[in-house]
């Protein structure tokens, strides 16, 4: 990886228009689009983009599609691993998800961060003659057993702990803790998941 690169992972500024990042990011996009032409029937083929998408995933892992993803090789994926319709994953940052994940619809975990200055955020000519902007990031990461459930959206630098809720809606802007029910915008802890929570007449 070029230097640029290594200044997006590590959350310094850099310029997304650089020839190795639309490298990567054409990939995935055309890997995207691909996937999202898929059917559920199409069992081998969809294995094989995954594959090529995320490098970096453990077995047992499902997309219902469609999916959006930046880059991909930035994000890491722990085993049984579910997504239905719609998850968007911008990993300008290295996004990490744990084990026994499920994400309901429309579920967006982004690590990308803007300029709050116009004078940085607009977009401009470079010396090389290109036109480009200045970005940076925040890494993700997600711990193991976490439901998210429709339209959540994850923001750059949250960590959520093992075990955690997040509710419908809800945008997580901090770090939440083992256990965690978090409903709202921004997203609060509600309270704690306790065996209280145990369904009951169900075996586990």
């Amino acid at each position: 990886m070029d230097q640029n690169t290594e200044n997006m992972l590590a959350g310094k500024p850099y310029r997304p228009g650089t020839p190795e990042l639309d490298k990567f990011s054409h990939l995935a996009h055309r890997l995207c689009r691909d996937y999202n032409l898929t059917t559920d029937e199409d069992i081998v083929e969809r294995k094989m983009i995954i594959d090529r998408l995320f490098p970096q995933h453990a077995n047992e892992i499902y997309f219902q599609g469609p999916i959006h993803i930046d880059y991909g090789r930035f994000t890491k994926i722990g085993k049984n691993f579910y997504a239905n319709f719609n998850l968007t994953i911008l990993d300008t940052c290295p996004v990490t998800i744990g084990d026994n994940v499920m994400c309901g619809p429309n579920v967006s975990i982004v690590t990308a961060m803007h300029p709050l200055m116009y004078q940085q955020r607009n977009i401009r000519q470079q010396v090389d003659g290109q036109f480009d902007d200045v970005e940076y990031g925040k890494p993700v990461t997600i711990g193991d057993n976490c439901w998210l459930a429709s339209n959540v959206t994850i923001c750059p630098g949250v960590t959520i702990g093992n075990g955690c809720v997040i509710g419908a809606g809800t945008v997580v802007t901090k770090d939440i803790p083992d256990n965690s029910l978090v409903l709202g915008v921004p997203g609060k802890v509600i309270r704690p998941i306790t065996d209280k929570d145990r369904l009951k007449n169900y075996p586990y």
